[in-house]
């Protein structure tokens, strides 16, 4: 066996137990307020409820948000830097952004921050923060924002000017462990101005506030030692502070001689948020009120309380950096705590975090494309989050909060009261979307699988865990609704994270498919008996994560009736054959398989059929005539139309695809003859579809035969409809400037292509699949490409570009899209990002030009990033990408 390097060393000694290397981690969340977790309204409206401005003054309930912060895995404790430039009216604790209803085109955070590295032991971790010196411009981004339409682009922070003359700070913040208790803290403040600037820096430790709601004993932090100002070089004093709590021990933060240590307690400050009289006269804001106000008598003279601050002013001259060190650690007394070692150990880990990351990919690689992996990989690791929530006791209350109002135990989440969550998860985005998304999750655990397999396990397991997962065997959306229905892509991130690590490893965890793959029978059944109303083998499901990619809201039809969804009953074929490869791979072991494997072949057939129902009267989802799969409306007096709208919905059917090898085959007699069986005697069920077809010993499952996926890429790959520089659009580019347009009931629905944000409320606020490119599904696209290469080989060639005159294989093409969504963030000969598109700061300026951010998506005619700029959970798809291009010499 190779020798492992330090962090896969650390990996292995917390998966045998030996060390609790997780134990600490960036698992504090960028975003608290405005989520329905601290939401205890009457209406449900959350990010009126618990308001930005309320969060200085007032206790969560369920988590804590910080800018770059860590906690232990249960939150009870907190570390992040607090600041201040001297202009702003507050203190900078946490990063801004607009509300669905402020911003023009959806919730959007307006701070600069950028994930920089993170190992997936977190022992060394960094993170950008760039503060501007004048006071941060809040009011001008919500009220421009609230001025602008939909039509108008976002108004974002670097427009307002703020950054000009370069008059900000970069501030720098890493973690080094020493041990998994010792935890080392470095800020580096770089003044990137033209003049002296002063800032100041308040490192702030916290407990979580657990004792306002269940009335347990109150934690402490209190000073244990502090230097005397009349002891020569301050310098090289230090400070320690103790943190006892009930339940998480004894901590001690060393920290480098501040101007002063200040205490207060982290409470509700009643007094301003309810006009009650605070309980206790030291509260959440206080060392706020004391910087920024001035008031003295804000913080606790005892210097005792539950939230303190070393406050340090340093005054900065242009070009310079200043540099204040910590520690926290469960050791009281550790000899030079902040002296000669803190560094080395910060270039130790740095080089070992290389180490590990050059053994990930091996493969010969160019730096900006190493680089680039490096990033995606690190900023899926800092989207971790302590993510905490009980639904029963949120519906219920709390014994020392007054009842929260009637109609919460019939409103939002009423129905999954067996919901319990104190886990850490890794978000789609922790400022934007800081609660775990199910089908977003799915795709996280792909990257993550190859850096950190056992977390990437864990992930997939947990929300089919009786305290997740419904009794009727839902899996649990997100927390706006968790009743929602996502695509059910959990068996497909179970199989490729096996697959994955039994590639990178050798050893085949057949526990955990087992163990995924049981409860999955459960979601499999909620779905037959759920989304398939009329048991015809076809499904509805509503937007299905796709926003309002159709005509119109399919989750509430304006025309009623119901919809018959080409990508929903596609996604169910794809589980199937998930399902049913994931059955293969067990039933070597264990032979009872073979009928759940030949349960699931069925189940396919069926599914594959009515998709491609061919008959008089019959009204089909695949269209003849124009080579495309459309969704079929059903009104209630019997009419149905198909919508024949080109979109992503259409190319879904190309993810049911499943390739068994002849081996495979041959070892399961029981198996193929139950195939044989239904070849033979049902050809009502696979006449019209690639049910098994046989070439050179391998068998094809697939709801498209040779000619459909022919057809369909036809489509998909032209530059004129979907194929686009940086991937495949969502929507049909034929749609820009003639939208698509349906007519019934002397009403008119029209759609159009639009390449960005969209102009359309439709669904929420976030309408976003009318055009841009979507790296989840781009992904399933191209690993379906490879299936099919697979299995038809070389000599299936398709033109590509459409009407090019040039012809690829399959796997060439899949290759040429990856390369395509991978351009999205190389620079080009100028040394441009796409992603970046007309923002000349990230273009040129040497301090912005090298920072990379994840959008959630992407224009799709330039490029650009778009939506959350941190939804590295799916966007780090691109790692697995380069990965793979540069195994099969893809960069040649």
């Amino acid at each position: 066996m190779p020798e492992l390097n330090a962090e896969e060393q650390r990996l292995k000694d917390d998966r045998d137990k030996k060390t609790i290397w997780y134990h600490w981690g960036a698992y504090m969340s960028a975003r608290q307020w405005g989520n329905v977790r601290e939401d205890y309204s009457a209406d449900g409206e959350a990010w009126k409820y618990f308001t930005f401005e309320d969060a200085r003054m007032r206790a969560y309930r369920w988590g804590e948000d910080g800018i770059a912060g860590i906690s232990d895995f249960h939150q009870l404790l907190c570390l992040a830097p607090v600041f201040w430039n001297g202009a702003d009216p507050f203190l900078k604790e946490r990063l801004y952004g607009l509300s669905g209803k402020e911003g023009n085109h959806g919730e959007d955070v307006k701070e600069y921050y950028f994930y920089l590295d993170n190992t997936p032991t977190h022992s060394y971790m960094k993170l950008l923060y760039k503060y501007p010196q004048q006071a941060f411009p809040y009011a001008d981004l919500l009220n421009e924002n609230l001025r602008r339409t939909r039509l108008d682009p976002e108004y974002e922070l670097l427009d307002t000017g703020i950054f000009n003359d370069n008059r900000y700070f970069d501030i720098t913040i890493e973690y080094a462990k020493n041990t998994p208790e010792d935890i080392l803290m470095r800020i580096s403040v770089a003044n990137r101005g033209p003049l002296e600037a002063s800032i100041h820096l308040l490192p702030t430790l916290w407990f979580r506030n657990v004792w306002s709601w269940q009335n347990t004993p109150k934690p402490t932090l209190s000073i244990m030692s502090s230097p005397n100002a009349s002891v020569g070089d301050l310098s090289k004093a230090v400070s320690v502070i103790q943190a006892v709590h009930p339940q998480l021990g004894e901590y001690f933060l060393y920290c480098q001689a501040a101007d002063e240590l200040l205490f207060t307690d982290n409470d509700t400050d009643t007094q301003k948020v309810f006009g009650v009289p605070n309980g206790t006269p030291y509260v959440k804001d206080g060392i706020n009120e004391y910087v920024v106000g001035g008031r003295k008598e804000a913080v606790n003279p005892a210097q005792t309380g539950t939230k303190m601050s070393a406050h340090y002013v340093l005054n900065i001259p242009a070009g310079q950096m200043r540099v204040v060190h910590l520690r926290l650690a469960n050791a009281k007394d550790i000899k030079d705590p902040l002296g000669r070692n803190f560094d080395e150990l910060f270039t130790v880990r740095q080089k070992e975090a290389d180490e590990f990351y050059q053994k990930v990919c091996p493969f010969k690689l160019s730096d900006p494309l190493r680089y680039i992996q490096r990033q995606a990989y690190s900023s899926l690791l800092w989207n971790k989050q302590f993510y905490h929530y009980i639904v029963e006791e949120w519906l219920n209350g709390d014994p020392a909060q007054p009842p929260p109002p009637e109609e919460r135990k019939s409103g939002r989440n009423s129905n999954w009261k067996h919901l319990y969550s104190e886990d850490v998860i890794s978000m789609p985005d922790k400022w934007e979307y800081p609660w775990f998304a199910s089908w977003d999750l799915a795709f996280h655990t792909i990257p993550l699988s190859i850096i950190d397999p056992e977390f990437a396990k864990e992930q997939l397991i947990k929300l089919t865990r009786e305290w997740y997962m419904h009794p009727n065997g839902q899996i649990p959306a997100y927390e706006w609704n968790f009743s929602d229905v996502n695509p059910p892509v959990q068996a497909w991130a179970a199989l490729r994270v096996y697959r994955i690590v039994k590639k990178i490893s050798g050893v085949a965890d057949k526990l955990f498919l087992e163990r995924v793959f049981q409860k999955l029978l459960m979601n499999f059944t909620w779905w037959i008996n759920r989304e398939d109303s009329e048991g015809r083998n076809v499904f509805q499901g509503g937007f299905l994560g796709f926003d309002n990619i159709g005509v119109f809201n399919r989750t509430e039809l304006p025309t009623g009736g119901n919809m018959e969804q080409a990508d929903s009953t596609s996604w169910m074929a794809m589980y199937c054959l998930n399902m049913l490869a994931i059955a293969l791979e067990l039933a070597p072991d264990k032979p009872a398989y073979e009928d759940i494997a030949s349960k699931f072949y069925v189940h396919f057939l069926n599914i594959a059929a009515a998709m491609n129902r061919i008959g008089p009267g019959e009204l089909n989802m695949w269209d003849e005539g124009d080579g495309f799969y459309y969704d079929i409306l059903r009104l209630p007096d019997g009419r149905h139309f198909p919508l024949k709208l080109r979109s992503m919905v259409g190319i879904v059917p190309l993810f049911a695809v499943q390739v068994i090898d002849p081996e495979v085959w041959n070892a399961l007699p029981a198996f193929k003859e139950r195939v044989e069986w239904f070849i033979k005697h049902r050809p009502d069920l696979t006449k019209n579809i690639t049910c098994m077809e046989t070439l050179g010993n391998r068998r094809l499952l697939s709801i498209v035969d040779r000619d459909q996926l022919k057809r369909i890429l036809q489509k998909v790959l032209d530059e004129s409809e979907f194929l686009s520089p940086y991937g495949i659009r969502s929507l049909s580019k034929a749609y820009e400037g003639k939208p698509y347009t349906f007519s019934l009931n002397g009403v008119e629905y029209q759609v159009g292509y639009e390449p960005a944000e969209s102009a359309s409320g439709l669904f929420g606020g976030n309408s976003n699949w009318r055009g841009p490119v979507w790296f989840p599904v781009n992904y399933l696209l191209i690993e379906s490409l490879q299936k099919f290469h697979y299995y038809f080989g070389d000599d299936f060639k398709v033109e590509y570009p459409s009407r090019s005159g040039r012809y690829m294989n399959l796997w060439e093409v899949a290759s040429d899209l990856s390369r395509r969504m991978i351009g999205i963030f190389v620079p080009d000969a100028q040394g441009r990002r796409p992603m970046y598109g007309g923002v000349e700061k990230f273009q040129t300026d040497p301090y912005w030009k090298d920072l990379l951010s994840f959008f959630e998506y992407f224009n799709g005619n330039d490029g650009a990033g778009l939506g959350a700029s941190h939804q590295a959970g799916w966007t780090a798809l691109v790692a697995k990408l380069i990965q793979q291009q540069a195994e099969y010499k893809g960069f040649d």
